[in-house]
């Protein structure tokens, strides 16, 4: 059972330092990114990295709802473009 653990957090924390970047659409929907005039800290990644490695399968389904949004939202875009 422990190994199960351990890949569960491994997993994780690699899925936090691959999307550390795109951080902004694992929230409560999309939303614009925030320009830091400061460089990214340790901790800032640190801290992000944990709370994937905790909670990454909900992490994964609001990325889906935000990916959801984001594209249904270019899609009306995309059609509000054309009637002009």
């Amino acid at each position: 059972m422990t190994i199960y653990i351990a890949v569960f957090l491994f997993f994780g924390a690699c899925f936090g330092l691959v999307t550390f970047s795109q951080r902004h659409l694992f929230s409560e929907g999309p939303k614009e990114v925030e320009e830091s005039t400061e460089a990214t800290s340790l901790i800032t990644r640190v801290m992000w990295m944990l709370i994937c490695s905790f909670l990454w399968p909900i992490m994964i389904l609001t990325g889906l709802n935000s990916l959801r949004i984001l594209s249904k939202r270019k899609a009306e875009q995309s059609t509000h473009g054309h009637d002009l």
